[in-house]
């Protein structure tokens, strides 16, 4: 068997030593980063409860409208932000202070969005951790003091509610001549700063049914799940319906034993399958290729045309007692590069993820070139993936 799947008319230099010439060539070049993800033993079993998740047992998403006070002059400006003004005349008239008609100028408040999760069973009283952002023109939330903000779910009901300082992570700084700005000043966060008011009512342990969801959809995986289910509390247990979901019935002698069964279903461990994908992020050069890409033969020949202009301009200038004068002659200097050194590679049938990027590397191919190699390979109806371009 060949250590490489790379064939060469033109020469037979040991294919070993060019591809660990090439690939300590890649590294010290350092252009940009390929990462190839290969499941190995180490990875082939998984827990259940790191590939699914337990439906009706889920986060919920909040939201609220709030003002930010004890700003350094570092808030909106109530004339580019309106808003803001309408809801300090209104808070201050909640607490019994008439400012209507007044010219407010100050800029030591700030109009924000809170935003928190609320986790499954949260009890009422236990505390969440919120994030402020600013909403009109502030330039930085440090030093701020978010006042009781209501903050609401997606069916409009207030589930908890925010008070509290901010602990900012970014400054800005600015002088005459300059100004600097590090992380954002503009965000912060209030941990444990939202207590929770409302709880959302779900009965786990009534339940006669449980529905695991599978995060990575598959026919395989799904049906894996379900064998491994039913290999430990009998037949016809668990089955799958469809690739993101496991119907588990839960036993009789379980009934009312929801947590401890699913405690024991989460520490089953099956092997997930993953279709053959090449994920590839043309922005940075990242290319993820997962463990079943295969290709079939295929040719490859690889090149690029570089022409370098080089311009050298020179002075002429006439002898002392000439009647001339000084003018500057440009001389052009043109390379053509055609990288002629380059070669044609067969792929062979079925090669692996592993043969095909120590072929590409032997070649001197680096990331970039190696995504258009791989989106002409799939033109060409050779690479047996999907292709997901980012």
């Amino acid at each position: 068997m060949t250590p490489f799947p790379l064939q060469e008319a033109a020469t037979r230099t040991p294919l070993r030593a060019r591809l660990r010439h090439a690939a300590r060539a890649v590294l010290a070049l350092g252009i940009a980063a390929v990462v190839v993800a290969v499941a190995g033993p180490a990875l082939a079993n998984s827990r259940i409860k790191d590939i699914v998740d337990v439906e009706g047992v889920r986060e919920n998403m909040l939201i609220g409208y709030g003002l930010v006070v004890g700003l350094n002059g570092t808030g909106d400006s109530l004339n580019n932000s309106p808003f803001t003004e309408q809801s300090l005349i209104g808070m201050l008239e909640r607490l019994g202070v008439n400012t209507r008609g007044q010219s407010m100028k100050t800029r030591n408040v700030a109009a924000v969005m809170v935003t928190g999760t609320l986790p499954a069973f949260a009890a009422q009283g236990s505390r969440i951790d919120a994030v402020v952002s600013a909403l009109g023109d502030a330039k930085s939330l440090l030093g701020g003091t978010l006042l009781v903000t209501p903050m609401l779910g997606a069916d409009g009901e207030v589930y908890a509610v925010a008070q509290g300082p901010l602990a900012v992570s970014g400054f800005s700084a600015a002088g005459q001549g300059a100004s600097v700005t590090r992380g954002v000043p503009t965000s912060g966060r209030i941990s444990a700063g939202a207590i929770v008011e409302r709880e959302i009512e779900f009965s786990l342990a009534e339940l006669p049914v449980l529905r695991l969801s599978l995060r990575n959809p598959d026919f395989t995986t799904a049906q894996r799940v379900a064998q491994a289910i039913n290999g430990v509390y009998g037949a016809n247990t668990a089955r799958a319906t469809d690739p993101s979901a496991v119907v588990v019935t839960v036993p009789q002698m379980r009934r009312g034993d929801i947590v401890g069964l699913m405690t024991e279903i989460e520490q089953l461990r099956v092997t997930p399958d993953q279709p053959a994908r090449v994920v590839i992020d043309e922005k940075s050069g990242v290319i993820v290729m997962g463990e079943n890409v295969r290709i079939s033969t295929v040719a490859i020949a690889q090149g690029n045309l570089t022409i370098r202009i080089t311009e050298t301009p020179q002075v002429s200038q006439p002898n002392p007692l000439a009647a001339g004068q000084t003018v500057v002659t440009p001389q052009t200097n043109i390379q053509v590069d055609e990288q002629s050194n380059n070669r044609l590679a067969i792929m062979s049938n079925g090669v692996s993820l592993q043969e095909l990027v120590e072929s590409l590397n032997a070649l001197g191919i680096g990331p970039r070139d190696m995504i258009s190699i791989l989106q002409s390979i799939k033109a060409a109806g050779a690479l047996q993936a999907e292709i997901e371009v980012m």
